[in-house]
Parts: C-alpha cells; sequence; structure tokens
C-alpha cells in the first residue's frame, strides 16, 4: 500500500508550532537573563519596594498582566498611559511613543525609588518613550529588566542612543520575536501574519514572578500574592492587599 504525504501544517498548526519554539528558546538561551531579572524582582519586594512595569502600543499588555493577577505579586505598580495604548487612538499612540520627551512628565508622578525595578517592554527596542522612561528610572536608582526582540533591534539599524531601551538596561531579555512580530508565511502574500511578542511577553513576565517568588521563599523573606477572586477567601486576600498597596499603586 501506497502511504499518503502528510498534509502540510496550516497556517494556525504553523502558528502554534512557531510559539513553542519560541518559548523553548527563551528557556533555554535566556534562562540568565530571566534568573537575573527575577533576583532583581526578589531583591525589590525584599527592599520594601516596588516593581514597575511599562510599555506601549500592544506591549502595554505586559505591565497590565503582570497587575493585580491570580497568583501574581503585590508589589506591582503597571504605568498605565492611555494615550500610548490603543483604544485611545491607534495611530495617536505610534506616534506619541516616538516623541522625544514625553517619558519625563509621565516618570514625575511614579512613585519610583531607589533599589525598585522597572520593567520595560518593547519588541523594537527603539521607541523614544520608553528608552527615556528606562534613563529616568536608572538614573533614580532602579534597576532595568528590558524585554526586547534582539532580531528586530538589530535589524532597524542604529539610532540616537538616547532612546535604545537597551543602552540602558541591567538585564536584557530576548523574546525571540520575528523582524516585525508576524511570525508566519502564507502562499501567495507578501507579508507575514500572527505575532508572537505578546505570548513570548507574558510567559517571561510569569517566569520571572515564580521565580522570583521561589528566590523569596528560599531566603525566608516575605511574599505578597493576588488570589483569583472567583476561589474560597479570594476576595478577603485581595481587599487585604489593595488596602496595603493603594497608596503607592494609584491603578488599585
Amino acid at each position: 500500500m501506497t502511504s499518503l504525504p502528510h498534509a502540510r501544517p496550516s497556517a494556525g498548526q504553523r502558528y502554534l508550532s512557531g510559539a513553542v519554539s519560541v518559548l523553548e528558546g527563551i528557556a533555554t538561551d535566556q534562562w540568565p537573563a530571566l534568573r537575573a531579572g527575577a533576583e532583581s524582582v526578589a531583591d525589590t519586594i525584599a527592599g520594601g519596594g516596588l516593581v514597575h512595569v511599562f510599555g506601549t502600543g500592544h506591549s502595554h499588555m505586559l505591565a497590565e498582566e503582570m497587575f493585580y493577577r491570580a497568583g501574581g505579586l503585590a508589589a506591582i505598580n503597571p504605568i498605565l498611559i492611555e494615550s500610548l495604548m490603543l483604544h485611545a487612538g491607534a495611530e495617536e499612540s505610534t506616534r506619541l511613543e516616538r516623541r522625544e520627551g514625553l517619558a519625563a512628565p509621565i516618570f514625575r508622578d511614579l512613585p519610583l525609588n531607589q533599589g525598585d525595578t522597572l520593567i520595560v517592554a518593547s519588541n523594537s527596542g527603539g521607541n523614544a518613550v520608553c528608552g527615556e522612561m528606562a534613563r529616568l528610572a536608572s538614573e533614580a536608582g532602579a534597576r532595568i529588566v528590558a524585554i526586547i526582540s534582539f532580531g528586530h533591534a538589530e535589524h532597524s539599524g542604529p539610532t540616537d542612543d538616547r532612546s535604545r531601551l537597551a543602552t540602558f538596561a541591567d538585564v536584557l531579555i530576548d523574546n525571540h520575536g520575528s523582524v516585525g512580530d508576524a511570525s508566519v508565511t502564507i502562499a501567495g502574500l507578501d507579508r507575514r501574519v500572527a505575532p508572537t511578542s505578546t505570548v513570548a511577553g507574558a510567559a517571561i513576565i510569569n517566569a520571572i514572578v515564580a521565580e522570583a517568588v521561589e528566590i523569596l521563599v528560599g531566603r525566608d523573606d516575605p511574599v505578597e500574592f493576588f488570589s483569583s477572586s472567583n476561589v474560597d477567601g479570594g476576595d478577603a486576600i485581595n481587599t487585604a492587599l489593595v488596602a496595603r498597596y493603594r497608596e503607592s499603586v494609584k491603578s488599585l
């Protein structure tokens, strides 16, 4: 009997397979950076500080992913600027993230102190507001953990170092994204579809959280984290944490 050739995986199947490969790559060659990021987060929390998380465009979702999350750390301050997201105007958010000087007024309102950690996500690593935010936080004594696509950043070519996020990073993590983020080629199209930066970024964020909690527990340092509101006792846990952090974390 002649065996039939295997059917080519569909575009959706290829995306999922590619996303798994991205995560496998991060788990291996980016582990030292992930561990360093987790140690920075653990040190900040042990010192009574805050972990601030920032991104523009779709990258702002990583700040939301780390904030007020079931199983997520309590000492998280998401930097959520409506004009730099998408729902208030997608084209405008792209224009604003490239504007030099925009980070300064945002930074002035942050409860950021020496010893805090700032996590910044930017696939290209070249938008002015992300680089400037990292620079300002670094100058204020925070440690900077940056999540970018090394491939995209290198492909983008040289930019002003004042706006290049990697310049100010103490810890630099590659999200293994393709140039332009979209990852799947489809016959008949001259551009790829389906980005991976959000899948990769969320995995990186949560790996850092898990590792940081284990570090803190191993040191016998106290650690606070939110519960699901839909399990027994969850509301009481979360209400107490919101009351504790509301003064410093305005999004609560």
